[in-house]
């Protein structure tokens, strides 16, 4: 075989691993969302990611795009490992300091608001990955001030509850009670989840209003439902099919340098295999060569 032709035959080969990386898939797992008391992402996205109702949604979509709405599911940091307050800056709670979801961050009155009471409280997060590890939801202490930054010391350093998760959710949500104290007016409601079988982290605001202000009544807020959940599914860059609680990591985080690991090893494989494949063929035509020779 001619040298040329031998060095098409192997630029082909190359070439065909190297389209084989370029189309493997690297959408990340993305695990869920409070639902109630709703958290700011889910109120936003069940009104509706192209025809938000709420001025604070609209606004939203107007900063960031529609993109973080249909990834309602996937505020986290993938190497959290229990760094909450290293990771996380003052203010930048709510979107745990992803820029992707910095709108959520917003000090704002009309975030849309649970009603809520003192007493037991029914806590309810929609999840679309199960892990085993530790909820814990904390609620902001008398006299928070809702129109500026949520701030870590904000929060009653007495969680409302504590939940330990499991691997399974049935029918797709963690459902706990938890007990809120005598407040009045609005206050966020903070969560964080830590796995314990990785080092992923989830968070979320909930805006909630125990009535009693003097402010306006709030925007009720609804979460998504089952039909809106699939509806926006395919427009989500994040899985929303669950993996029951495996034992990996995250593929990567929004800031995250780096190529996900599981679904890229079978086409690196599957590129090794070709680039050996090509390299072999040019050896054995050489020594065909010299031994015509």
């Amino acid at each position: 075989m001619p040298s040329y032709r031998r060095a098409a035959t192997g630029v082909a080969a190359l070439s065909a691993a190297t389209a084989l990386v370029g189309l493997t898939p690297t959408s990340a797992a993305a695990h869920g969302a409070v639902f109630n008391p709703v958290s700011r992402v889910a109120a936003c996205y069940a009104e509706g990611p192209e025809t938000p109702k709420s001025q604070v949604c609209k606004d939203l979509v107007a900063d960031s795009g529609t993109q973080p709405l249909y990834d309602w599911n996937e505020v986290n940091i993938a190497n959290a490992a229990g760094q909450h307050q290293a990771l996380i800056p003052d203010g930048k709670l709510c979107s745990a300091n992803r820029e992707k979801y910095r709108a959520l961050d917003w000090a704002r009155m009309d975030w849309p608001a649970t009603s809520v009471a003192k007493g037991p409280f029914d806590f309810k997060v929609r999840v679309t990955a199960a892990h085993a590890g530790t909820m814990t939801v904390y609620i902001t202490r008398p006299g928070f001030d809702p129109t500026k930054p949520l701030k870590w010391s904000d929060l009653d350093a007495t969680p409302v509850a504590v939940y330990n998760t499991t691997r399974t959710a049935t029918d797709g949500y963690y459902n706990f009670t938890g007990d809120l104290p005598a407040r009045n007016g609005r206050h966020i409601v903070y969560k964080v989840w830590q796995r314990n079988d990785s080092p992923e982290a989830f968070y979320s605001c909930s805006d909630v209003d125990f009535g009693g202000g003097t402010t306006v009544p709030p925007v009720k807020a609804q979460a998504p439902t089952e039909a809106k959940i699939a509806a926006g599914a395919t427009l989500s860059t994040v899985s929303h099919a669950g993996h029951g609680g495996d034992e990996q990591a995250p593929a990567l985080s929004a800031e995250a340098a780096g190529t996900p690991s599981s679904p890229l090893l079978p086409a690196l494989a599957g590129a090794g295999a070709l680039a050996a494949f090509a390299g072999g063929s040019l050896l054995l035509s050489r020594r065909r060569n010299a031994s015509a020779a």
